[in-house]
């Protein structure tokens, strides 16, 4: 086992972009108005949601403006405070026609790769990734959330118009080494004994194997299989990404994933979300 490093997305941004241009591009009117997964929403609601994502990462707020009146006391004031922004985006860009949302994605996404790029990589960014912890996160880290959110939309959109899912392993290897990272908050009320391990892998051409350890009071999170892991627990790549972004529910998800050794332990896994939600 080795700990685990950090993620480089930054340059997948531009052809992350380009893919879903092209498929917006090619769409017909009346695909459009197609749902998605993300119910109620749209096609065009997921990618008004993606402008909205671009304009808010691009909004610049200096270090004198004045704080919220009412700041945001935990995770779950938190995440209704995303979906209500989130729907304002999605209403405000319904006045948007499907040609001017294209050039709109196409110009921001540019400019907020030119941000991205523009950042100090370790250095703390500005904003936690919640899912993971209450901690600033690094802005690699940040990133590749950032990434995994335009990643997981653009599926939805394709799966919405039947086109090819991003499931390669240039694609989706990045996504699923980013959502693991929520592993050890995952279980940071799971409470066992000090050298408790789970190892976790996730099978495919973009999978892989992470250990999760116990060690005093915390968990911490390694690449590869601990040979002493008190369980294991194997998961599809495609089943994977679904699971901890709530496109599956735990109960069909379960029958679907093999758990070695602690059954109790290993189902803990399953109960991860690496979006907000």
């Amino acid at each position: 086992m080795e700990p685990v490093q950090p993620i480089n997305t930054l340059e997948l941004f531009p052809p992350l972009s380009r893919e879903l241009i092209m498929v917006l591009r090619a769409l017909q009117l009346t695909d459009w108005s197609r749902p998605t997964i993300c119910a109620p929403w749209s096609v065009k609601d997921v990618a008004g949601h993606l402008l909205g994502g671009n304009l808010g990462r691009l909004w610049k707020v200096d270090d004198t403006s004045t704080p919220r009146e009412n700041p945001v006391q935990d995770y779950d004031e938190l995440v209704n405070l995303i979906h209500r922004d989130n729907e304002l985006w999605v209403q405000a860009a319904q006045r948007i026609s499907p040609e001017i949302l294209i050039e709109f994605l196409d110009l921001t996404d540019h400019h907020l790769y030119d941000h991205f790029k523009s950042l100090a990589q370790n250095e703390l960014a500005r904003i936690t990734v919640a899912w993971a912890g209450n901690s600033l996160a690094p802005n690699w880290f940040d990133i590749a959330r950032e990434y995994t959110e335009k990643w997981l939309h653009q599926q939805h959109i394709r799966e919405a118009v039947c086109r090819p899912l991003l499931i390669g392993r240039k694609w989706l290897s990045p996504v699923l080494n980013t959502f693991m990272r929520g592993l050890p908050y995952n279980y940071r009320n799971f409470l066992a004994k000090n050298g408790t391990s789970i190892s976790v892998q996730v099978t495919g051409e973009a999978g892989g194997e992470w250990s999760l350890v116990r060690e005093g009071f915390l968990w911490h999170l390694f690449v590869g299989r601990d040979p002493r892991a008190t369980c294991c627990v194997q998961i599809d790549q495609n089943l994977a990404w679904r699971l901890f972004t709530k496109g599956i529910n735990r109960e069909d998800a379960r029958r679907q994933v093999q758990i070695d050794g602690d059954v109790e332990l290993g189902e803990q896994v399953l109960e991860m979300v690496s979006i907000m939600a």
